[in-house]
């Protein structure tokens, strides 16, 4: 496949196509444009070629560079492609280690790892390094430890292994838009996501215990984040006489649940109660009302990990690198102050 081939399927000129695999900034192409072309690569195995180091390419005359390859593992989810934060953190992996003349040549989950098909895609799968998404329990660190020497780690907990890790940290995170919401006038908060092990329900905490305020057992529900989840977990604490003026969600799939249980409950956001998330994904804005959540840099993140990575793999550096990533809260019409009485 040739960067004339690559324009005529992509329906886009052979500069686009350049700009795209060299990462030219000068004319920015769209991020539709940009994924199309992308993922036509990746599809029929073009290698990038550079005639010259600093000059963007303009021919397939020079000769190709050796493909290398690396592997994804979802760490929490079975199904990585359906779930919003670790699918974006895989796209832009996948991109950004392409640039550098790598292939994501599979993707996993922790899930997957005792089938026998999977143990043996690993084994007879020859990859240079793996980027792992999400929190990892002391067996998948194991296997980690047993199967792969190069390994990257990106999501929202710490990590307690000697690994290089790419964190925008939870606990930070839900202690700042906890905190907000106290701030704000509210003090009966509650907690709508996982509970154990997770950094974002420390946060939680630690953001009331700062305020002299109580952790309420009521105010919690312990749910897989998920649309349906938080639905059911919201009405069920409702329907049980949950007085809360606020309800935290670990992220915004789950505060979409919880906004419809909210509303059939009868109450209204956020003149009775207030709802805030963590992700920012692009739906969140168009929710009535539009929802108060945190953005988080995932593509920036993922090719991070995959520069780190890859730096690993050519022996760019030795010591672990841990890098902590920024977070912005975006507050919208789904906070307020509490109703007065």
């Amino acid at each position: 496949m040739t960067l004339k081939e690559i324009a005529a399927e992509a329906g886009v000129s052979i500069s686009t196509v350049s700009r795209v695999i060299n990462q030219n900034t000068n004319s920015p192409v769209s991020k539709e444009v940009k994924e199309r072309i992308l993922e036509i690569a990746k599809r029929t195995n073009y290698v990038p070629k550079h005639a010259k180091k600093g000059t963007a390419e303009t021919s397939d005359s020079s000769p190709a560079k050796q493909l290398h390859s690396i592997a994804c593992l979802f760490a929490r989810v079975p199904d990585g492609a359906s779930d919003y934060f670790f699918s974006t953190l895989a796209k832009s992996i996948e991109q950004e280690a392409f640039r550098h003349n790598y292939i994501l040549k599979y993707t996993f989950s922790a899930f997957d790892i005792d089938d026998p098909s999977t143990l043996q895609l690993i084994a007879t799968n020859d990859i240079d390094g793996i980027a792992v998404l999400g929190r990892c329990d002391k067996d998948l660190l194991k296997f980690l430890k047993k199967h792969f020497q190069y390994v990257v780690y990106s999501g929202l907990n710490n990590l307690d292994a000697k690994y290089d890790q790419i964190i925008c940290d939870g606990a930070e995170i839900s202690h700042a838009v906890v905190s907000r919401l106290i701030e704000q006038g509210h003090n009966k908060i509650a907690y709508i996501g996982e509970s154990q092990n997770e950094n974002r329900y420390i946060g939680y905490c630690s953001a009331l215990e700062k305020a002299g305020i109580s952790i309420n057992p009521e105010y919690v529900t312990n749910i897989v984040q998920s649309t349906e989840e938080g639905y059911n977990g919201v009405r069920d604490l409702l329907t049980n006489g949950c007085d809360a003026t606020a309800f935290f969600c670990a992220d915004d799939i789950t505060a979409i649940g919880a906004m419809k249980a909210i509303k059939e409950h009868g109450l209204r956001i956020p003149e009775d109660v207030s709802v805030a998330s963590i992700d920012d994904i692009d739906t969140a804005q168009y929710l009535t009302p539009s929802l108060t959540t945190t953005h988080i840099p995932l593509d920036e993140m993922g090719q991070m990990a995959a520069k780190i990575l890859i730096d690993r793999i050519e022996g760019g550096h030795s010591k672990h690198v841990k890098i902590l990533f920024p977070y912005d809260i975006i507050e919208r019409n789904s906070t307020a102050g509490p109703k007065k009485i």
